[in-house]
């Protein structure tokens, strides 16, 4: 009897630590007013909805849990650009998910600081990053962000960096950065003209992700305007756009289950 409790309490034990590992951090911009043409205009911002949302929903589908965290553990903002329908296609329905989400869910809300996950890094499995140009104000300047995306490249958990978000390899310095080499996505320079020119009216201070990435060494890659498009190379998924989430989540997944392999 004694050996058949010791038993259980070990397959128990060994559940719950399975399940603390099948964890996954989703880093969020907490930030909420661009500054365009050197702070001669604001612009509403934050997290793109979809990129997020759908990553989330790909990621919890697989039986992953999430954590959330953002800079002080402020709850993140979701750009109201990304509620409109053409961002989402044929998803109209996750979209009204998503948006209920965001309003109601309590560890969406509860978010952790970038320091309080940091402590508990050994945790997870992989780490998202959504895009959106909110990360463009407070990710990038951060200083939790290259550490956190150095510690998941050094132990080979998937990093999955979405449409503005490869920006934030370049907070890396050139000599440490574990990237260099890389093929890497992001959003597109005609994109970003595009989304300057036409959607934001105005131009902010961080830009051209393409050619800073270029210049740090990474293999900068891309397809045609609102293409369905990511890279994966090795650990590292990256993204176009907010059309490309099919695509990412694939990759994404795929990093995963190669990494709970080799666990």
């Amino acid at each position: 009897m004694k050996q058949m409790i010791m038993l259980t309490i070990l397959n128990i034990s060994a559940t719950a630590l399975s399940a603390q590992q099948k964890s996954i951090l989703f880093v969020m911009s907490a930030a909420d007013t661009l500054e365009l043409n050197q702070g001669k205009k604001l612009r509403q911002t934050g997290v793109f909805l979809n990129e997020f949302y759908l990553a989330y929903h790909a990621v919890t589908n697989a039986g992953y849990s999430v954590d959330f965290a953002t800079p002080d553990g402020v709850v993140a903002t979701i750009d109201n650009e990304s509620l409109n329908d053409n961002y989402w296609k044929n998803n109209l329905t996750l979209k009204k998910e998503a948006i209920e989400f965001v309003e109601e869910n309590s560890s969406y809300h509860h978010p952790l600081s970038l320091q309080e996950a940091f402590q508990q890094k050994e945790k997870y499995s992989g780490l998202v990053i959504p895009g959106g140009q909110g990360l463009m104000i407070d990710l990038i300047h951060d200083l939790y962000i290259p550490v956190l995306l150095k510690y998941f490249a050094s132990e080979k958990k998937p990093t999955g960096l979405i449409c503005h978000a490869p920006s934030l390899i370049s907070t890396i310095p050139k000599d440490k950065n574990p990237y260099i080499g890389f093929k890497v996505n992001s959003v597109s320079p005609f994109e970003e003209f595009v989304i300057e020119r036409f959607i934001m009216k105005g131009i902010p201070e961080n830009r051209k992700i393409a050619r800073q990435l270029r210049k740090m060494g990474i293999k900068y890659k891309q397809k045609l305007p609102k293409a369905d498009f990511a890279v994966k190379d090795r650990n590292l998924v990256t993204s176009q756009n907010p059309y490309s989430s099919q695509s990412f989540n694939e990759l994404y997944l795929e990093a995963l289950t190669e990494y709970e392999g080799e666990q």
